[in-house]
């Protein structure tokens, strides 16, 4: 028996449509750095995204799933992209612009982007480029910045300006009605190990991401807030915040360049965004910005933290400013929303609740888990035993992208036989479903048999009051295996000792003896990721090639 039910696509521009008219008047803030940011109607988004439509295909001539490339800021140009050219039936690919340039050429050509979108002020970074990305036949540029380094490039790439491009173009556009599972956006992984990794989203797979951002479990906007997206557009959609409030009428305060804490401050006090996401590092800066030019930031009442785990002290120090920190865990992959810590009805207000924040947070209806042994059995949900956390669900990816002649890649070490997705995280899960990440596979370590988790080790030394970053590796040891090496960032004028560090460890941070690092080192910084989480792979290497001064207590 069949429903009754209509068939209606789940598309992207669907949300378009709805964010352009019935929240019309919503708006889509851009900072500039100068005395008034730029601000755009949700109703002039919509009409410049048809506007742009027009142009990519009668000009340009981007038809079916032709791939289109963003090299772009957050702003709200790129907020047009990001539903112009899925809602066209093309494909958007966003590109991280802190990759490696041999990285991102090598993207752009196994995406085989037809047009690349490109803010002038990246154009030193794209222009070196282009004789390289051989299937780029265009290059549209908006906004300030030096085109003569484009004719300086010697390439036959046709060069657009997008205000131009857009300008006598008709300001509706007749929607295609896709088929919901057609591809819609694209973006790679950072390729922390081999190539980076294509995954390629639905519009069916955005349109329910989208609900369930906006779910109240999860970040429960409404047209009353404003979002502050730091999260960049080329990180996993910006989390899916762009989609999310076009669906609610959620406003949006787009830093573009201006991603240093003193101006993320003054856009705080300024514009008073009541909701932010970015990873905790960006978080990070801005606390000790605050605390060294207190500020008035009492709009910002919720803010959304991935990408990595939130040290407890960092939470702490942003609930004592009216900041409450949520902590949300999720992946490339999983486009991103994986859990979301809201603490359950008991726990609020009790003793109870800041361990529920702590945690990664809980599974929605959607995101279905598991967690996996060392040798493939299956773990209970019991708070304590740790394996491989698995996921399957509706915006979990299923393969990767290989090329566009090719069938999709399902590499074993990353997908199960029978189809779910290998997170490489290691944790435990609650019986009520509250997921706790203690490491990633290859960065837990493993000493004489037993794990130690480098995450927990690098929370206590970050609630040390003099150091200002710590991260955590293991080295080999010739007794135990794996020991681990604590990597250290002080606080400016700090002189705590590596002996007092170790025991701040085992008094205020509860480390068992056994798991204590007895090699340290100070170091400058930590170094990063191009999407800002701890890149340990370095750390490791620099370790192994002798340009650590380690000391072994």
């Amino acid at each position: 028996m069949l429903s009754t039910m209509q068939d209606v696509p789940l598309l992207v521009s669907r949300i378009l449509t709805h964010g352009s008219t019935i929240h019309g008047e919503s708006q889509v803030t851009t900072w500039t750095g100068e005395d008034e940011p730029h601000r755009r109607s949700f109703a002039e988004v919509g009409a410049r995204a048809a506007q742009l439509a027009h142009a990519l295909r009668e000009d340009l001539g981007v038809v079916d799933d032709d791939r289109v490339a963003t090299l772009m800021w957050n702003n709200a140009e790129h907020v047009e992209a990001y539903f112009a050219i899925p809602s066209m039936g093309a494909v958007l690919h966003t590109l991280n612009l802190r990759l490696p340039p041999e990285q991102l050429a090598w993207i752009v050509g196994h995406a085989a982007d037809k047009v690349v979108l490109v803010n002038g002020s990246l154009l030193p970074l794209l222009a070196p480029l282009l004789p390289h990305l051989k299937t780029v036949e265009h290059v549209v540029v908006s906004g300030p910045g030096d085109r003569s380094l484009l004719a300086s490039a010697d390439v036959s790439v046709q060069v657009h300006e997008y205000e131009d491009l857009i300008a006598a173009k008709p300001a509706t556009y007749d929607w295609p009605e896709l088929d919901e599972r057609q591809a819609a956006a694209m973006c790679y992984t950072s390729g922390t190990t081999g190539d980076p990794k294509g995954v390629v989203y639905s519009h069916r797979s955005i349109y329910l991401h989208s609900m369930q951002v906006n779910m109240a479990q999860s970040m429960g906007l409404t047209d009353q807030d404003t979002s502050l997206v730091v999260v960049p557009q080329f990180h996993v959609n910006a989390w899916g915040l762009p989609h999310a409030t076009f669906m609610t009428g959620v406003n949006m305060l787009m830093p573009d360049r201006f991603l240093q804490p003193a101006p993320l401050a003054e856009m705080i006090e300024r514009e008073k965004p009541t909701h932010a996401a970015a990873v905790p590092t960006i978080w990070q800066g801005l606390l000790s910005e605050l605390n060294a030019k207190p500020r008035d930031v009492s709009s910002l009442t919720q803010v959304t933290i991935g990408g990595s785990a939130c040290p407890p002290s960092l939470m702490e120090a942003f609930d004592k400013l009216g900041m409450r920190v949520c902590h949300a865990w999720g992946m490339t992959e999983t486009s991103p929303l994986g859990t979301v810590a809201r603490p359950p009805a008991h726990a609020v207000g009790t003793q109870e609740e800041f361990a529920y924040r702590l945690t990664q947070g809980r599974f929605p209806t959607s995101v279905e888990a598991r967690l996996t042994g060392p040798g493939g059995e299956r773990l209970p949900w019991d708070g304590e035993s740790a394996g491989e956390l698995e996921v399957r669900g509706p915006w979990i990816a299923g393969a990767y992208y290989n090329g566009p002649d090719a069938e999709p890649l399902r590499p074993v070490d990353k997908f199960s036989e029978d189809g779910w997705l290998k997170t490489g995280d290691v944790g435990t899960i609650s019986p009520d479903g509250y997921l706790t990440l203690t490491d990633r596979a290859k960065d837990v370590i493993k000493s004489g048999g037993e794990w130690i988790s480098s995450v927990e080790l690098e929370n206590a030394l970050m609630s040390h009051p003099d150091v200002a970053e710590a991260a955590v590796v293991a080295v080999p040891d010739e007794k135990w295996g794996e020991r681990p090496l604590a990597t250290v960032v002080l606080k400016e004028g700090a002189t705590a000792d590596f002996e007092s560090l170790r025991a701040f460890l085992a008094d205020e941070g509860g480390i068992a003896k056994w798991q204590l690092p007895e090699r340290w080192t100070i170091i400058e910084a930590v170094p990063k990721t191009s999407v800002g989480k701890f890149d340990k792979k370095v750390l490791r290497r620099k370790y192994a090639e002798g340009e650590l001064d380690v000391t072994q207590l």
